[in-house]
This record gives structure tokens, sequence and C-alpha cells, in this order.
């Protein structure tokens, strides 16, 4: 079952308490994500998104001169994570070692025309490495 986004309808991008509260135990996984994807990234900003959110709720962009690297959305207990993958990056991560569930995300993830869109749910620890190999991937493609 897909996990809605914890922030549907809201007006204003949350908070980090807010975050904190809605991520509840995964909240130190949602900040260790930013900080790797930064350290590995380099100088990255932050950028909330709330389109249409009375349906889609807010998402947060880690952004490195422009480009979108990662998006991120909260839910109740979990956070989503969606990555954009150019033709490169997918043959490279289909080369990869990839847990099967990432493997299959990847395998049928929608193409669009600005790449394929690899969507994963952060639910605990196990979650995060792949995750950060994808978005490796996609700095080097």
């Amino acid at each position: 079952m897909d996990a809605p986004n914890a922030f549907l309808g809201k007006p204003d991008p949350p908070t980090e308490d807010e975050i904190a509260a809605v991520l509840g135990p995964v909240a130190p996984l949602w900040s260790r994500l930013i900080e790797e994807v930064t350290t590995e990234a380099g100088k990255v900003t932050q950028e909330w998104k709330g389109i249409y959110v009375n349906k889609y709720g807010w998402s947060l962009r880690l952004k490195r001169k422009g480009r979108n690297l990662v998006y991120m959305a909260p839910c109740n207990g979990c956070f989503k994570v969606a990555i954009l993958l150019n033709d490169k990056a997918v043959n490279a991560a289909k080369a990869t070692r990839l847990p099967k569930k990432v493997a299959n995300a990847l395998a049928t993830a929608p193409h669009y025309p600005e790449g394929t869109g690899v969507r994963l749910n952060v639910y605990d620890d196990s979650d995060l490495p792949p995750i950060r190999k994808l978005a490796q991937i996609k700095l080097a493609h």
C-alpha cells in the first residue's frame, strides 16, 4: 500500500518540527539521507515544492547547480524518495548489484522525456544504501 504524503492540503511548507513529528522513528534517516547526498554532491540546495498541495502535498528537492538530484516526500512513519535517471544512469544502475525490490522498481519505473523516475519508500536503515547508490549513479551521469 502506498503511503500518502503527510502534508496534503497544507498551505505552507512543513517545518523541521512538523517533519520530525510525522516521520517518527525514521526522522533520523531523513536527515541522514540529506547529509549523505550533500556530502557526495558538494554544495546542495534544498527547495520545498508544493505543486497541487491538495492532491500531492509537499516534497523536498535536493538540487546541485539547478539540477534536481533527489525528491523526498514525508509520510506518516516513512518517506518517499524519487530519483529521475537518464538512459546512461539507468543502464549503469541495472549493471549494479541492487536489492531485488530496488531492481524491480527500476525495471518498472515510468519513463518520461526527462528520464526514468524511480520511486522508493524508506521505512528503515536498510532502505538507504541503494538510494545512496542511485544518487551516486545520477551524479556520475
